[in-house]
């Protein structure tokens, strides 16, 4: 039978685990935790391929406790069940270790099934999640477990991995793999920290390459290229990673750097995701640019219409101007920041009665005091303003706009100034 590479090369011993050293390391809680050999109910946090699994795997192994592994994609309440069964039984002399995969994907009801058993002991139960468990875990099996962050694997740790996936490939196979540094670099650092990934591909780099005299294979780098190429990145859209990398996007340009934005820009659209690229471009420049440039709202929006009008590849090209434009325009939140604050009195309740003057024309009842609306129209005084109140007169003082700090508004600050004092004096 088959075996992939990366299973065959799942690791045995803790030493063994690429990275994850903030975890594994000697003196590290989640490792004393494991070495003492009395494991809590814990949630293992991270993307794909960075060793839940494989610890999970180890934990069992080093406690003498039967692992039953269920994808809680396809698992019910029905096969958990089950697993119970064997509980006091010679099957599992030591208790269980039930490792759910993807726990995220279980409801309510699914996960609140399995607090009876953590709570008495019965079973260890180990979950990994690659979403945030704050977001989609129940807050009942939260309070029972112990949240543990797995991390993406850094490029030269890879490495190790891979030379380590050739040593054994050769060895196992009686063949000699030439593999040139150039060639790991590059399959480590396209597989985005994910090492099941990595071993896949050098594997798949090695099937792929044709054996030469004396059982040689020799990897070329346009051979680790054609591999990778078709793998995109790590990417899903209703994962964290999606929401990570818009938010990064969002972040550089609002902190004015071009090189960062593009980065995030070109994952984006790698991952075809055009509709989020262009909706967060149009929203920095209204909340981010702002009033400090207001024409640069008509131009982003009319490269964000190329964009969508002449699509991939092409429209990475007037994005990229709209984006280096927002990088390097001057920036203001006032109008962000005032509408915010208005929307939270608002939704406070904090409203009042419209001034009559401002009203729909419309009768005044019996009851009114003053009958009339008295409305003053602008463009019939000088400079086209007039000191009339406009909000309520419950909230009649309150400020939700402040000039901001940048040519544009300081300019519109100074006439303004000018105008309704001079218009005050007159009237």
């Amino acid at each position: 039978m088959y075996i992939p590479l990366a299973e065959h090369l799942r690791p045995q011993k803790l030493d063994d685990v690429v990275g994850q050293e903030h975890l594994l390391a000697k003196g590290k809680v989640l490792r004393k935790i494991i070495d003492n050999g009395k494991i809590p109910n814990m949630i293992f946090y991270g993307p794909a391929g960075v060793g839940k699994t494989t610890v999970s795997s180890i934990i069992a192994k080093q406690t003498n406790k039967v692992i039953h592994k269920l994808n809680c994609t396809t698992a019910s309440i029905s096969d958990i069940k089950n697993i119970i069964a064997d509980l006091d039984t010679f099957h599992a002399p030591n208790g269980i270790l039930l490792y759910l995969d993807e726990i995220q994907y279980f409801n309510k009801k699914q996960q609140q099934s399995l607090l009876e058993f953590t709570e008495n002991g019965k079973i260890t139960l180990i979950a990994s999640t690659t979403e945030n468990p704050y977001f989609y875990i129940y807050s009942a099996l939260l309070s029972r477990t112990t949240v543990f962050e797995f991390k993406s694997i850094k490029p030269p740790e890879i490495v190790k991995a891979l030379a380590r996936a050739v040593e054994i490939f050769s060895k196992e196979n009686n063949e000699t793999i030439e593999a040139s540094k150039d060639v790991i670099n590059y399959i480590a650092s396209s597989c985005y920290g994910d090492v099941r990934k990595s071993i896949n591909t050098i594997e798949l780099c090695i099937l792929a390459s044709p054996v030469e005299y004396s059982k040689k294979r020799v990897i070329s780098l346009e051979t680790a290229k054609e591999v990778t190429q078709a793998a995109s990145s790590r990417y899903d859209r209703d994962s964290d990673q999606h929401y990570d990398i818009i938010s990064a996007f969002q972040k550089s340009m609002r902190g004015s750097d071009p090189n960062a934005a593009l980065h995030y820009l070109a994952r984006l659209l790698d991952a075809g995701d055009l509709i989020s690229a262009c909706r967060r471009l149009m929203v920095c420049t209204c909340e981010d640019v702002g009033l400090a440039y207001p024409n640069i709202i008509p131009i982003v929006k009319a490269c964000v219409d190329i964009a969508t009008q002449v699509g991939m590849p092409e429209a990475r090209i007037p994005l990229a101007d709209a984006v280096v434009l927002v990088c390097n325009a001057p920036k203001s939140n006032s109008a962000y920041i005032g509408i915010n604050q208005a929307l939270s009195d608002v939704q406070a309740g904090k409203c009042g009665d419209i001034p009559r003057h401002l009203q729909n024309k419309h009768f005044d009842g019996e009851d009114a005091a003053v009958k009339g609306q008295f409305y003053k129209y602008p463009h019939d005084f000088k400079n086209h303003w007039v000191n009339q109140q406009y909000l309520p007169n419950e909230i009649k003082d309150v400020c939700y706009y402040n000039f901001g700090n940048n040519k544009t508004e300081v300019a519109f600050k100074q006439y303004w100034e000018k105008i309704k004092n001079y218009n005050r004096l007159k009237s």
